[in-house]
This record gives C-alpha cells, sequence and structure tokens, in this order.
C-alpha cells in the first residue's frame, strides 16, 4: 500500500491570478473549486496581497501564490541593480507584511515576448540580481525559491541555466516557444486566457484561469 501510495499521480490543482483583492471572495472562490490565487507585489498599494487577504484564502483552504511585477515589459527595464531593487522589495514584504514561509516561491514577471539576446543579457543580469538581493538579505541562507513568470523561451532558458528554480507559462501562446513548452509541459504553473466568473454577493470577478503541473512543485503557500 505505501508503495501505491509514492506512486499514484498527483492531481493538477486549479487556480486563477487577478489584480483583485479577494478577501471576502475566498469562499465563493473554494465553492467553485479553486484551490490557489496568485497575487501581486509590487509597488502598488492597490493589487497587491495584503496579510488579511492572505488569512482569509487560507481560511477558506486555498494556497497562495505572489509575482512581482511592475514594469517588466520591455527589455530596457531589466538590469542587475533593477533586480537587486525588485528582490529586496520582494523580500520585505514577503517576511514583513504576508510572513510567507521560506521555501515557497516568488515569481518574477517578465511580461513581454524577449528575443534570446534580451535573455542572454538583460533578464539574466536582473534575475541575478534578484538571487543576490535574497541572498543578502537572508544573510546567506536558504529563503525564498525564485520563479520566472513569462515566455516558454524565457521560462526554458531560464530553468536550463539555474536562474530560475520554477516556471509559470504566460497565457500568450504567441510569445517565443510558448507553445512547445507548453506542449511538452515542462512549465510548474500555466495560465489560460482571461475569463468572468461569479464572486461573493453576485460580484463578477476579472480573472486569468491557471492549473499547476501535477508532478511539480510550484511554490504555493499558506499563513
Amino acid at each position: 500500500m505505501a508503495d501505491l501510495l509514492r506512486t499514484a499521480p498527483m492531481a493538477a490543482l486549479k487556480g486563477l491570478d487577478t489584480t483583485l483583492e479577494l478577501t471576502r471572495h475566498a469562499q465563493a472562490l473554494k465553492r467553485q473549486g479553486y484551490d490557489f490565487a496568485l497575487r501581486y507585489y509590487s509597488h502598488n498599494a492597490a493589487k497587491n496581497l495584503s496579510l488579511g487577504e492572505a488569512r482569509a484564502l487560507a481560511q477558506a483552504g486555498m494556497r497562495i501564490g505572489v509575482v512581482w511585477e511592475t514594469a517588466g515589459t520591455r527589455a530596457g527595464f531589466f538590469t542587475r541593480a533593477q533586480g537587486l531593487a525588485d528582490g529586496a522589495a520582494a523580500w520585505l514584504m514577503a517576511t514583513q507584511t504576508i510572513g510567507q514561509p521560506f521555501g515557497s516561491a516568488i515569481y518574477f514577471a517578465v511580461d513581454y515576448d524577449p528575443t534570446q539576446a534580451d535573455i542572454d543579457g538583460a533578464i539574466s543580469n536582473y534575475f541575478t540580481g534578484v538571487h543576490a538581493a535574497l541572498y543578502v538579505a537572508n544573510e546567506g541562507r536558504p529563503s525564498y525559491r525564485v520563479g520566472v513568470y513569462g515566455s516558454g523561451l524565457c521560462c526554458g532558458a531560464l530553468m536550463e541555466r539555474g536562474i530560475a528554480a520554477c516556471s509559470w507559462l504566460s497565457q500568450s501562446t504567441a510569445f517565443a516557444g510558448s507553445r512547445q513548452y507548453a506542449e511538452q509541459k515542462r512549465y510548474d504553473m500555466i495560465q489560460m486566457l482571461p475569463m468572468r466568473i461569479p464572486g461573493e454577493d453576485g460580484i463578477i470577478l476579472d480573472i486569468d484561469p491557471d492549473a499547476t503541473h501535477p508532478d511539480r512543485d510550484p511554490g504555493l503557500f499558506v499563513v
């Protein structure tokens, strides 16, 4: 029996991501079968995950994922210095605001279709900066796994180089390498096209559906 349990396949988890604050909607989402919600760390308080929201999601039986996203929509944004700044800011939100447990992931968004040259240069430099910021913040001890949100080409390259520990594939199937990355199921999480779903009290929520890879740990957490 123990051997059967160890080899039994895991189920993919059903989730969503949104810029909307979900505190009042957590129970309604769980009733609709959502296992997790992905929310934001950023400099924009209006879209950020709050501690109360994180607790409401956890109390509803949902897991949480987080992504740092500000202006990562062009190559010029990505530098090592920007990675250092974003890594430090994400660390502060994770530790001081949310109490996110170590060992879970913080994803960093590459929200455009980068070229191979962009990935080899600016984007790799940015993620090197993120790692350095987390290393310094926790005095060289392991803390958060660094994830990447982006195209198949970007996710694949950063994963292969060990710059990212987990990948969340963007819904933009026209991005370089994304169709193949999805077909080969190389992702830890995959995002699908936007939709609208009911929340509490008849409120309609604009969300992007997501799913986890059944055999991988995408770094979700509870508080």
